[in-house]
C-alpha cells in the first residue's frame, strides 16, 4: 500500500528548495514538465515507504542543486567565458567497455572527463576559485568506500574520481534517462521519447563550462550510452564533437543492463515486486534495440571520419591498441606520459578486478531467440564488429 506520508507536492518541494538555498532562479530551460511526469511515475510505481522517501530526497536535491548552480553561472563572469574545444563522446550499448575504455582514457593527464564527484556536487562552492578542492569531497570519498562489497560495485565500480556517465548532469534539467530506470516505467519513458534533445545538451554544455571553470580540462572525454539518441542534437550543441562507438553482442549485453537495471531500481525505489518482472525486461530490451536504431539511423548521415568504432572484446584483448586507434583517428597528440598513464592505468585495472557480476537472462523474461530477431538489425550488419 502507498505511504501517503511522503507527499509528492511539487510546490512544497520547490519552496524547501529555495528555503534551503536562498536562491530562487531555476534558470531558462523549461523544468516544471519533466519534474511533474518523474513524481507521477515515482508516485505511481513506487510504493515501499523508504523507496518514496528515498525519490522524494533525490527530487528535492535536484532542485536544491540546480538552483545553486544557476546562480553560479548568473554571478561568476568566468564561466560563460569557457571554451568546450571539440569533446569525444563514447557512445554504444551499455555493457558494451564504454566505461572501461572512457576511464582509460581519462587516466592520461590531458583528458578531462566528468568526475563522479562533480556529477554529485557540480555546483562550485560558496566563494571557492578554480582548482580549490571542494570542501565536500573528502565525505563522499568515505561514503563510497562503504559500497565496495554491494553488488552495484560489482556491476558499475565507482570512486570519487570515476569519470561518470555525462548525461547524470541531465537530471538537473528534470529530463533525460535519469539513472536509467525511470525511462523503463511510465509515464516517463513515453514522455521522454518524445523530447527534443538539442536544449538538453545546450544545458550539459553550460553545466560542463561551469565545471571546466572549476577545474579546467584541455580534452573534453563523455561518455553514456543515451547518447545514442541524441547523435544530431550533440553536433547542433558541439559541432566539432566526435564519436567512440562500442560494440557488443546483445546476447551479453540485455541480460547485463537489465541486471543492472534491478539492482539500481532497488537501490532507490526499494521492492518493487509487484511489477511484472517480464514487462520490464523486455522494457529494458526494447529500449536500447530503439536506442541503437536511432543511433545508427543518425550516424548513417554523418561523415564517416566523426566515428570510431572498437568491439568489448577488441578492447579486452588489446586495450593500448584502441587507445592509438582512437589517437590516430582524431589526430590527437598521444604523449610518452599519456601512453605510460594509460599503461599503467591497465596494468592497475585487470577485468573482474571488482569482482564478478552473475545474471540470469530467464528472470528477466527473455530468451536468447528474442534477443536475436529484435537485434537482427544490427547483429546482421558485418560493418559493426560485435563478436566476443
Amino acid at each position: 500500500m502507498t505511504d501517503v506520508t511522503v507527499n509528492y507536492d511539487a510546490d512544497a518541494m520547490i519552496a524547501e528548495a529555495k528555503r534551503q538555498t536562498g536562491f530562487d532562479d531555476f534558470g531558462e530551460l523549461p523544468y516544471r514538465e519533466g519534474r511533474d511526469v518523474l513524481i507521477e511515475t515515482f508516485d505511481r510505481h513506487v510504493k515501499e515507504p523508504e523507496g518514496r522517501k528515498r525519490c522524494h530526497d533525490r527530487l528535492g536535491m535536484l532542485r536544491a542543486t540546480r538552483l545553486k548552480c544557476e546562480n553560479a553561472c548568473t554571478t561568476i563572469p568566468g564561466i560563460a567565458e569557457q571554451e568546450i574545444k571539440a569533446p569525444i563522446f563514447v557512445t554504444g550499448l551499455p555493457r558494451s567497455g564504454t566505461s572501461a575504455l572512457l576511464n582509460l582514457l581519462v587516466s592520461a593527464p590531458d583528458n578531462r572527463g566528468l568526475l563522479q564527484w562533480e556529477v554529485q556536487f557540480p555546483d562550485p562552492w560558496p566563494d571557492s576559485k578554480p582548482g580549490q578542492q571542494d570542501p565536500r569531497y573528502p565525505y563522499l570519498v568515505k561514503a563510497l568506500e562503504q559500497t565496495r562489497n554491494s553488488e552495484f560495485a560489482k556491476i558499475h565500480y565507482i570512486d570519487a574520481d570515476t569519470p561518470e556517465e555525462c548525461v547524470l548532469l541531465h537530471a538537473y534539467a528534470f529530463d533525460g534517462v535519469q539513472l536509467g530506470f525511470e525511462i523503463m516505467l511510465e509515464p516517463y519513458r513515453s514522455w521522454l521519447l518524445q523530447r527534443d534533445l538539442e536544449p538538453l545538451y545546450a544545458y550539459q554544455k553550460k553545466q560542463m563550462q561551469m565545471l571546466n571553470w572549476r577545474n579546467p580540462g584541455k580534452q573534453w572525454m563523455l561518455k553514456a550510452p543515451a547518447h545514442m539518441w541524441g547523435i544530431d542534437a550533440i553536433l547542433k550543441v558541439f559541432p566539432d564533437a566526435r564519436f567512440i562507438w562500442c560494440h557488443r553482442d546483445p546476447q551479453l549485453v540485455v541480460p547485463s543492463i537489465n541486471s543492472m537495471n534491478k539492482v539500481v531500481m532497488g537501490m532507490y525505489a526499494g521492492d518493487l515486486s509487484h511489477l511484472d518482472a517480464a514487462e520490464v525486461g523486455q522494457a529494458v530490451m526494447e529500449w536500447y534495440a530503439m536506442s541503437l536504431e536511432q543511433g545508427l539511423a543518425q550516424r548513417a548521415k554523418l561523415p564517416a571520419e566523426l566515428f570510431v568504432d572498437c568491439s568489448q572484446r577488441e578492447f579486452v584483448d588489446a586495450p593500448m591498441a584502441v587507445v592509438e586507434k582512437v589517437y590516430s583517428a582524431f589526430k590527437l597528440p598521444l604523449s610518452a606520459e599519456s601512453r605510460a598513464a594509460m599503461q599503467a592505468h591497465v596494468d592497475a585495472n585487470p577485468k573482474g578486478k571488482h569482482g564478478k557480476h552473475e545474471y540470469n537472462l530467464a528472470e528477466f523474461g527473455l530468451t536468447r531467440d528474442m534477443i536475436e530477431k529484435r537485434f537482427a538489425f544490427y547483429t546482421s550488419d558485418k560493418r559493426w564488429p560485435i563478436s566476443d
